[in-house]
């Protein structure tokens, strides 16, 4: 028996083939699994963050109500496919988009904002920003603007070149959810029960942050006349500018907390404690139920709901980022390239 060629030059040609291979693997995770950081874009775009800031300051200088917009706009681009942008995106031809799903349906604002922080940042760095890290830095600003914390943002997503309206419809949960639907949903995408507190004061299912925006008639006029675990006092009021009959004043406004409506802090926690939850989701989560405790907890530190909700805005924003060579830099944050 006996080798062809040189049994060398057969290790060596497998070696590099090996290596090559290894190399060729490293490259595909690298672009598929790339990681989000908070200074992704501090030398491609320097001046990102100031941008953003100018432009979100100036928005809710105008109209307060559009810093709970900006963040509820991005809890629904996050719990529908993950963190990528397709809740901006119009309908075409090929699909039909998240904007009119029933959650965002006559509900979902802001869009011209986004447009406009677009616009201002590819003036000083076109083609670099995702219309995703847009997003997430603008609630992260809004947040801030209004009174509550401030936290580092990772950026590096990319934006889906596609959005399913069907995938919003499912994804969402509505303000009608008992303690269970929420709970599941949020654990469904890595959210634990006291994520899922923290952010209810912010928002996922209405149409603005619980603890700052208002909410329309359809989503609260089942809870006000229906419910027995609510304040009577505070029912009545909500009645008057909200009729009981369907298709009367649907589209009528009312505060999520009613104490400071456009402060981002912990009152919308001790207004479930008082059975003041103007939502039948929001009151869920202070009913007798596993989550009581932490919503006391809340309500009695303004501290500790603060760091609780950094840390899950910081968890939420990693939910299925489209990163490395996977979806595109849109240009336009409401059409793909």
């Amino acid at each position: 028996m006996y080798m062809l060629g040189n049994p060398k030059m057969g290790s060596a040609s497998s070696f590099s083939k090996f290596c090559l291979t290894l190399l060729l693997l490293v490259d595909v995770l690298g672009s598929t699994n790339a990681q989000l950081s908070t200074n992704f874009y501090s030398k491609s775009c320097p001046n990102l963050l100031s941008t953003v800031k100018s432009t979100v300051t100036s928005a809710i200088n105008k109209e307060a109500r559009m810093g709970a917009s900006l963040l509820r706009l991005f809890f629904h681009d996050c719990f529908v496919n993950g963190c990528d942008g397709s809740v901006l995106l119009d309908d075409t031809s090929s699909f039909t988009g998240e904007k009119n799903a029933i959650p965002n349906r006559n509900s979902a604002r802001g869009f011209d904002v986004v447009d406009n922080i677009k616009s201002a940042v590819e003036n000083v760095c076109p083609g670099v920003v995702s219309c995703a890290d847009i997003l997430a830095i603008a609630a992260r600003d809004s947040v801030e603007i209004l009174g509550g914390p401030k936290w580092a943002v990772k950026v590096g997503r990319r934006d889906a070149r596609s959005a399913s309206q069907s995938a919003a419809n499912n994804g969402i949960p509505p303000p009608t959810s008992n303690l269970n639907r929420l709970t599941s949903r949020f654990n469904a995408l890595g959210l634990s029960t006291r994520d899922l507190v923290a952010l209810s004061a912010s928002s996922v299912n209405c149409a603005g942050a619980h603890t700052i925006g208002q909410a329309r008639c359809t989503s609260f006029r089942a809870r006000i006349y229906n419910e027995s675990n609510i304040d009577a006092s505070f029912a009545q009021t909500r009645q008057r500018n909200c009729p009981r009959t369907t298709g009367s004043g649907d589209n009528n406004l009312a505060p999520l907390d009613i104490q400071t409506p456009t402060s981002f802090d912990n009152n919308y926690f001790k207004n479930l404690i008082s059975q003041r939850g103007l939502l039948h989701s929001d009151q869920q989560l202070f009913n007798g139920g596993s989550t009581d405790s932490i919503v006391r907890g809340y309500g009695n530190s303004p501290s500790s709901f603060n760091s609780d909700f950094v840390s899950a805005m910081i968890k939420m924003g990693d939910i299925s980022p489209l990163t490395g060579s996977r979806g595109e830099i849109r240009k336009n944050c409401r059409r793909v390239n």
